[in-house]
């Protein structure tokens, strides 16, 4: 067993989700960086700040930017964070432009906002795979839902039900996430060194808002220190996997009682041959329990001490890519054992 199940050679077959990972990669990262960096030199310039043909040396000069990731990986054992290196590689690459590089801004702009450049596309993802799944329910209440099912309290039988109503349980929560999801404002973070933008004046407002503008972000004042936006980013993913999990617990009690699902394929033994285990169900119960126990950790690190917190924003790194490709993870496994169902209920009436 490794120390990190998403990105295991083979443990990430089971919890891990390529397309979600693929955001969360140093190169991804440093992609987001540069493209601060570069929108930041434009909307200098744009408004006086610095030279036009600086902003353009440096805007080329992202676009071909090749890092150096073993120094960046020692300078960020020094630094606790890798922009201090990351600046000055980048400011090595564009000669006399090299004061006008990072003008105004601190490592938290250049990391928050990479942040939000990499979410933003990870929640229409989401959102497109909420959508397969809801229309996966859908067909299967019309094939199914008229059929009964055995309606369950504390796990005891309690009175028939249809498999319409076991659907719409399923269903219902999907379309609420989809469309908080498509709704999110992501914002950038441009603040300076302890969000006052104080180096830039009484431009300071302008550049950002060209900024945000560039980046097709949401120009908002700082939040370095007030972390409700990635409580809320988190908690949304956990509650996205909680409800995948609710389905996937539903589907493991279901083949359980063996008369109420028809699944194609399964999980194999190692021991027992005739074994079809619902691993797919199995494994979206403990995503969402994963998820449920690293909101704690989120929530923890949201307290911030004065201007900035080192400690709480390092938790941050810790945890919230984690949740998030967890998140596609249930996501993706929902969608596929959803897939697989072939039947549901009885055709008694």
């Amino acid at each position: 067993m490794g120390a990190i199940a998403f990105d295991h050679p083979f443990l990430s077959g089971l919890v891990g989700d390529e397309e979600t990972s693929a955001w969360f990669t140093a190169e991804a990262d440093i992609r987001a960086m540069l493209q601060f960096e570069a929108a930041l030199a434009r909307a200098e310039a744009a408004h006086g700040v610095i030279p036009e043909p600086a902003a353009q040396t440096i805007s080329t000069a992202c676009a071909a930017f090749d890092a150096d990731i073993p120094s960046l990986r020692a300078a960020t054992a020094r630094d606790g964070v890798a922009v201090p290196e990351f600046i000055r590689q980048l400011r090595a690459t564009v000669g006399d432009a090299s004061p006008h590089v990072h003008v105004g801004a601190t490592s938290q702009d250049v990391i928050d906002t990479s942040l939000m450049l990499r979410l933003k596309p990870v929640a229409f993802v989401f959102a497109a795979r909420l959508a397969a799944t809801e229309l996966r329910f859908a067909e299967l209440q019309q094939t199914c839902g008229d059929r009964s099912l055995m309606g369950r309290t504390r796990m005891q039988a309690a009175i028939p039900i249809t498999v319409a109503d076991r659907l719409q349980a399923w269903r219902a929560p999907l379309g609420g996430y989809r469309e908080t999801l498509t709704a999110l404002r992501f914002p950038m973070q441009f603040g300076g060194p302890v969000g006052t933008l104080d180096k830039l004046g009484d431009k300071a407002v302008a550049v950002r808002s060209s900024l945000a503008q560039e980046l097709g972000l949401v120009d908002t004042q700082q939040w370095q220190s007030q972390r409700a936006i990635i409580a809320e980013f988190a908690g949304l993913l956990g509650q996205i996997s909680g409800s995948l999990g609710k389905f996937g617990q539903d589907v493991a009690l279901m083949a359980q009682a063996g008369d109420e699902i028809g699944l194609t394929g399964g999980g194999g033994s190692s021991a027992m041959a005739h074994k079809q285990n619902p691993v797919a169900a199995e494994t979206l119960v403990a995503l969402a329990r994963f998820n449920a126990t690293q909101i704690s950790a989120i929530h923890h690190s949201m307290v911030h001490e004065q201007e900035r917190s080192g400690a709480a924003w390092t938790l941050e790194w810790l945890v919230l890519p984690q949740m998030t490709i967890a998140t596609g993870a249930a996501l993706r496994l929902a969608h596929e054992l959803a897939s697989t169902i072939n039947s549901l209920g009885t055709t008694d009436t």
